[in-house]
This record gives structure tokens, sequence and C-alpha cells, in this order.
């Protein structure tokens, strides 16, 4: 039985774009109470009075996943104006795209294990407390294909996205007895800002997936939807990937000489 949203209150992370603004959008349609966090606080009191002009519940609140006292200060915010927390989207991430050794050491590796992994496990430290006293709650993570698959030139964002997927699986084993639901959603390319803050490359500019392979943001955002009414531990999307997974566990040899042939030798050289 699909689970209602109808005032619920949902924390939704990296909101002012993308995955993040697109759900904030359904949500209040379903009748929960949102809460948009990101940095762009301009981006979302946009997306808020639009959400309200249509009838809906929101509010924006500043932050930055890099620092804790902002996380705190973003959960002490969402109780304060709705007592609970009953949905955490985390949603913030970007990547780079580029050799492993062409990246910047501080810009393009540790930012992004700091954004995409450690800041996602800061928001969850800081939100779980109030969940585990209500005994209920459910944290979405969002994650990607490469936390299924070890992409080339995306070396660090996949290690980061193996992260969330490993992160995810323990912590649903942890938090269960709470009444708490923990589920990984994993897709595939998708049109949102995310290309756009990939780096400076000429790799961004020579190197695109066939336009077929691209997800909508809106159609994620509506799988974060049906995730959130009906949880579960993980989802693929879209459903083609499942068997690029199957191959590329069954038949690493394979896939190695495959990417190495048809795309490392091309792009490297």
């Amino acid at each position: 039985m699909a689970n209602s949203l109808k005032g619920k209150v949902v924390l939704i992370t990296g909101a002012s774009s993308g995955f993040g603004e697109d759900s904030a959008r359904l949500f209040a349609a379903q009748g929960a109470s949102v809460v948009l966090a990101a940095r762009r606080i301009d981006r979302m009191q946009a997306e808020v009075a639009r959400i309200q002009a249509a009838g809906g519940e929101a509010m924006a609140t500043p932050v930055d996943v890099n620092n804790r006292a902002d996380i705190d200060n973003m959960v002490k915010s969402v109780i304060e104006n709705y007592e609970r927390i009953d949905i955490l989207f985390n949603n913030a991430g970007f990547g780079r795209l580029d050799w492993f050794d062409q990246l910047n050491s501080e810009r393009d590796i540790h930012t992004q294990i700091n954004v995409n992994l450690t800041g996602l496990m800061e928001v969850t430290h800081a939100v779980l407390p109030h969940m585990q006293a209500q005994r209920s709650g459910h944290i979405i993570n969002m994650s990607s294909v490469a936390g299924w698959i070890a992409a080339p030139m995306y070396s660090v964002y996949t290690a980061t996205k193996f992260g969330v997927r490993g992160f995810t699986d323990a912590l649903r084993r942890e938090v269960g007895i709470y009444g708490i639901h923990v589920s990984g959603i994993y897709p595939g390319p998708a049109h949102t800002e995310f290309g756009q803050h990939t780096g400076p490359s000429d790799l961004n500019k020579n190197f695109k997936a066939p336009a077929w392979t691209y997800l909508t943001s809106q159609s994620v955002a509506r799988s974060v939807i049906q995730v959130a009414k009906h949880p579960r531990r993980s989802l693929i999307i879209p459903w083609w990937f499942r068997p690029v997974l199957w191959a590329d566990y069954n038949l690493p040899g394979v896939v190695d000489w495959v990417v190495n042939q048809f795309f490392v030798k091309k792009y490297r050289s």
C-alpha cells in the first residue's frame, strides 16, 4: 500500500536545480511541506514562491554541506518551523570529468569527496536523531549508476558514489528497528546542470553520450516520489542499466576490454 505524502515534512539538499528542484515541486503537489536547502538561496526562493502560488507549503534555507555548522542550523530551522522531518532527500552533489592525473587535488578530489560523500553523511547524522526520536522516517540518497560501475574519467565521482551505496546499505541495516527506511536511487545520465559543472577539460566538449541514453530531470524526480511512496532498498534507472551492471559484475574482463578499446584509447590519445 502506498504511503501518503500529505502532511509529510520533506528536507531536500541540492534543491536549487535539477533533481532536487523538480522533486520539491512534486512533493509539494502531493501535499508535503517541503524545505529546499542549497547554497543558491535566490534560486530556491523563486521556487518556493512558485510552490506557494500553486497552493503548496515550502520554505528555503541556505546550506553548504561542506560546513557542519550550516547543516546544524538547517536542521534546527526545519525543526523550529515544522517540529519533525519525515523524509530526507540527500541530493547535493557534483562530478568532475577528466583523467585522474589531470585533476586538481583540492578542487576536484577533496571537494567532490566532501560534498558527495562526507556532506551526505553529515546531513544524515544531523537528521537521524530526530527520526529516531519520532520512531519513523525515510532517508533517500541520490547516488548514480557510477555507484555500481567504475567509469573512467569519473574516478573520484565514482568513488564517492560507491561510498554512498555502501553507506546507504549499512545505514539501512542499522536503523530499520526505529521504523526508518533508507533507500538509494541510481540514475544514469540525465539532462540537468550537472554537465555544466564537470570542469574545463576539452573532454566535456568532445565526449557526449548518445541522446537516447539521457533521462530527464522530471522523470528522475517522479522516481524519487515513487520511492518515497513505496520505500525500497534501491532503484536503478533506466531499466536497461541492470543488464549492463550484470555484465560489469560477471564479465569484468570483457567490459575492461570494451572500455579500453572503444573509449579510453579514443579519448586518452
